[in-house]
């Protein structure tokens, strides 16, 4: 196996790691393979095609789609999207949860 494709599994292997880490320490590592990944899959493409190319660009997707997402919409001054903040979103259905007109859920029937 060729020096590429042995660093893009080593690559796939850290994201993996990564992603066991908790959110507050998956910041930096996180980063660090996202930038490291354009090289790697150049490195990819030059030695082995575009088919591979194109697998490497699917992983890769796959793995870091919710901060690619995250940073398109900042990048076309969207904002970062809050599930709190999305009204289409049932956040709070459980035991305590806030109701009534103004929070977008029914207030509680009271019992007859």
């Amino acid at each position: 196996m060729s020096a590429p494709l042995v660093l893009g599994a080593l690559w796939v292997i850290a994201g993996a790691l990564t992603a066991m880490l908790p959110p507050s320490r998956q910041t930096i590592p996180g980063a660090a393979l996202m930038i490291l990944a354009p090289v790697l899959l150049a490195l990819i493409a030059y030695t082995h095609g575009l088919l591979w190319f194109a697998f490497g660009v699917f992983a890769f997707c796959s793995m870091f789609r919710e901060p690619l997402y995250q940073t398109a919409r900042r990048l076309f001054g969207l904002g970062p999207l809050d599930a709190r903040a999305d009204p289409g979103k049932d956040v709070g259905q459980g035991p305590g949860a806030p109701c009534g007109p103004d929070t977008g859920h029914p207030a509680p029937r009271s019992a007859p």
